[in-house]
């Protein structure tokens, strides 16, 4: 890791700023601008890259590439003159809130189960980390509470290049071996890492940390979270998904799980009643047809994937047709979906012509095929007579 002296590194609070622009040259996505010196932060370590306007031209991602920052913009700009630039600082606030919140909480993890942290990805809603062991909900619910005491005690965080000497004894977690000079930040009493990311100046701006998922991940454990402002982003948003639950299950916010439990039981019995009505329905349709010949054109409207199929089956077991077709127009998708039954040999090359003639896909194991139509009920009819009829 080079030694690193950039406007980001030297104030990590800077929100604008003045500087020289060196090039400019047309890049894959408008155009990439190298400036005498940035306050935008380039995308690694797992942290995104900054967003803001150099100028009158947005700034859509920075990089660090060939050992320069490159910013990516909308607009050229002139080489020579002085531009000013200006961060997206809510972006980038957060950012380093939710990265230091990372550094302490994988920290104290290492310290106390000797894990490490083996992947990091900061996305839009919410952090990912990956351990290389697993942790319980009890001893995760345990590091949650720690790594919250830490950003109470509030305690500067320090950020040095160590000399080669003194980078031998330092003992510090590293993902990968580093040459050259190494950034170290150091959290008092939680981590100490090898990073190349921005962070804030006191554990207390953190606010606070919470675990919002964990699961099982390539014989490890992956832990989703939020800190900041980002996690009081998130307890809004699921306080608005409870307030619209609250608002259609006419339902106190802690009576939200027992009204969905009354609502799925009464589904399941409304659907068992549907199902008897529509095996009822399904008799008298079938009573009322023709007990044998050649093919059975048979179309209800709205059936479902599996209604047309117990009904084609229950035709195949109580009438002697070589050939039936139930159909079902589904209306809003307009199309018909299909389950034929035949006894012709070659049903698979015939399901493929009718597939191709009809607009038609699927396809199934004789002496069943199904799938869909998107044609009239009229050309279906004729085609399938064409050639079963």
């Amino acid at each position: 890791m080079e030694e690193l002296n950039e406007l980001f590194y030297r104030d990590p609070y800077c929100q604008e700023f003045e500087a020289e622009v060196l090039s400019c040259t047309v890049g894959k996505k408008g155009f990439d601008v190298v400036l005498s010196d940035t306050a935008f932060y380039p995308e690694g370590g797992g942290q995104p890259s900054d967003l803001g306007n150099l100028g009158d031209a947005k700034v859509l991602f920075v990089k660090r590439q060939n050992g320069q920052v490159v910013h990516q913009t909308d607009k050229d700009l002139k080489v020579g003159e002085t531009v000013k630039g200006k961060i997206d600082w809510a972006r980038r606030y957060d950012n380093m809130q939710n990265h230091s919140c990372e550094h302490i909480f994988s920290g104290l993890v290492n310290r106390k189960y000797g894990f490490n942290n083996v992947g990091f990805h900061m996305g839009d809603d919410v952090l990912t980390v990956d351990f290389d062991g697993y942790l319980t909900p009890e001893q995760l619910a345990e590091m949650e509470e720690l790594t919250n005491a830490a950003f109470r005690k509030g305690q500067n965080i320090h950020i040095f290049f160590p000399s080669e000497e003194e980078l031998k004894a330092l003992d510090f977690r590293s993902k990968k071996e580093l040459k050259g000079k190494v950034r170290i930040v150091e959290f008092p009493e939680a981590d100490i890492c090898a990073c190349c990311g921005t962070h804030v100046k006191n554990t207390a701006e953190i606010g606070s940390f919470k675990i919002l998922s964990s699961f099982k991940h390539r014989g490890g454990t992956r832990v989703e979270f939020a800190a900041g402002k980002r996690l009081i982003n998130y307890i809004n948003m699921l306080l608005r998904e409870s307030a619209s639950c609250v608002e259609q299950l006419s339902a106190k916010p802690q009576e939200i799980s027992g009204a969905l439990k009354q609502l799925y039981s009464e589904k399941n019995q409304l659907a068992e009643k549907l199902s008897k009505k529509s095996e009822r329905i399904m008799n008298l349709i079938s009573d009322s047809l023709p007990s044998e010949g050649k093919l059975l054109f048979v179309s209800e409207p709205e059936l479902t994937p599996f209604e047309i199929k117990v009904f084609c089956n229950r035709l195949a077991e109580k009438k002697n047709f070589e050939s039936i077709l139930v159909l079902s127009e589904q209306a809003e998708k307009k199309l018909f979906n299909y389950i034929l039954f035949s006894k012709e040999p070659n049903l698979a090359a015939l399901s493929r012509e009718l597939n191709k003639e009809l607009n038609g896909r699927g396809g199934g194991k004789p002496p069943f095929v199904q799938g869909s139509f998107a044609s009239s009920e009229e050309e279906i009819r004729k085609a399938v007579e064409a050639k079963l009829g």
